[in-house]
């Protein structure tokens, strides 16, 4: 089992597991604008000691961010250097690695599901409960605010799962704005729908294989000449 599925597993039990017991669901996947282009480098070292690294790692890994430079060509012209304080590498083994370890930090006072930068919050409400969620986020905006991140409110989304609450909760809010809620969402390729079924993901799944079997006479015909 892969981690992302791991991650989707778990997360689909408690919510199975609560709306079992007559509980609703509240459900806010947050988007990390440009997650990896945030980690600043300052941030993340000191990270790193509070951990309690070896100071030879530490110092690797300093050494591994410092002067790194970047710059922009389009077609024969080159811009100037320009100098790095934060951003992670595409593409590298550390990237990945490193961005856990900032995230680590992200810890609202509910469930909270972290696929790196999917962070993927849970709420479990009673027939008479009250909504805590507008401060779990707010939690989180600090938390990522801490560490040089910023939430995206365009693409954060709300999901409410269960028939227990008649009336929704207030929406939550991001820097003023309302969270948009949806009836279903698409995490980590998977579309979650607000009854739980899988009605919207085998469409979505049927649909890319017709488009690929489409494609394959035009692919064959293709190969077929070039032979």
């Amino acid at each position: 089992m892969t981690y992302a599925t791991h991650a989707l597993v778990d997360m689909l039990h408690h919510w199975h597991v609560a709306v079992d017991k007559g509980e609703s669901v509240r459900t806010v996947f947050v988007d990390l604008a440009k997650a990896f282009n945030h980690v600043d480098h300052n941030v993340l070292v000191a990270k790193l000691v509070s951990l309690g690294l070896p100071d030879v790692n530490v110092q690797w890994m300093t050494a591994f961010l410092q002067e790194r430079r970047q710059r922009v060509k389009v077609g024969d012209v080159l811009s100037d250097w320009l100098q790095l304080s934060a951003g992670m590498s595409q593409g590298s083994y550390l990237g990945p690695l490193t961005f856990i370890i900032l995230i680590d930090a992200l810890q609202p006072g509910c469930l909270t599901h972290k696929y790196v930068d999917d962070t993927t919050m849970t709420e479990f409400l009673s027939r008479s409960a009250v909504s805590s969620m507008q401060l779990f986020v707010d939690e989180l905006v600090q938390q990522t605010t801490d560490v040089g991140m910023i939430v995206n409110g365009r693409k954060t989304k709300e999901l409410l799962i269960g028939s227990v609450i008649k009336d929704p909760p207030p929406p939550v809010n991001l820097s003023g704005t309302p969270v948009e809620l949806v009836t279903t969402f698409k995490l980590l390729d998977v579309h979650f729908a607000s009854d739980l079924k899988w009605t919207q993901h085998i469409d979505a799944i049927t649909s890319k294989a017709a488009l690929r079997l489409t494609a394959l006479p035009q692919a064959a015909e293709t190969i077929r000449c070039r032979a």
